[in-house]
């Protein structure tokens, strides 16, 4: 006598179910990337809206006229607002006030001390596109035999340049950390002491993030290629 689920059935429902969570966790790997990405550009429009949208006279509230409270309405008069003022800035009457409120602003003791960090911080994120990483290397730290990923920024200039007693010029590296690249150290090498990689800055950040786990090429270079 036969029973609806044989011994010989258990092998077919293992393969199903294996197939099922391959299929689950695929599907995971696939929409956790589109969903957290909507998620955040979701999240920091709206903040962008919550901080721009009370600024604005309730007489001209969008929403007065729309009816409904729609989300983005911020961020598109902080990016136009932004844009006039850079317009603005570029000219000769904008250079002229930003150089008297510059003044100004130096004479406050604690004012300036922020002022100035913050405008180096953007000047060096969002105008000096020139000063963005030139190329991924590997370089031994933090002792020989242990190498690291970094990101040549640029050669050495000034004092820094001229104290060192190296036999070639000295470049700056920028050492991230894992699993957040934005922190790190700033490392001087000589370049007979660096190894430029082929990847690009983008993939060699990838690599850094993923603690090693995604390479943007795996084979190995120094192999023939496959026929």
């Amino acid at each position: 006598m036969t029973t609806p689920f044989d011994e010989n059935d258990a092998p077919h429902k293992s393969g199903f179910f294996a197939r099922l969570r391959s299929s689950f966790l695929t599907g995971i790997v696939v929409i956790l990337p589109i969903a957290m990405t909507i998620w955040l550009v979701w999240t920091f429009v709206g903040w962008v809206d919550g901080f721009v949208l009370p600024l604005i006279p309730s007489t001209i509230q969008p929403e007065k006229y729309i009816g409904i409270n729609l989300r983005g309405v911020g961020m598109i008069i902080f990016l136009i607002f932004t844009i006039l003022v850079g317009w603005i800035a570029k000219g000769l009457m904008g250079r002229s006030l930003l150089r008297i409120a510059e003044n100004l602003v130096s004479r406050m003791p604690v004012v300036r001390s922020i002022y100035s960090g913050v405008k180096q911080i953007a000047e060096t994120v969002f105008a000096q596109t020139e000063r963005s990483f030139e190329k991924a290397c590997l370089i031994e730290y933090p002792r020989r035999g242990i190498w690291a990923i970094g990101f040549i920024s640029t050669t050495a200039k000034g004092e820094v340049a001229g104290s060192a007693p190296t036999t070639s010029p000295l470049v700056g590296v920028f050492v991230p950390t894992t699993p957040n690249p934005t922190s790190g150290f700033l490392l001087f090498f000589p370049t007979d002491d660096i190894i430029e990689l082929e990847m690009s800055v983008e993939d060699a950040a990838k690599l850094v993030i993923s603690a090693g786990l995604v390479y943007p090429n795996p084979k190995d270079p120094s192999q023939p290629p496959e026929e």
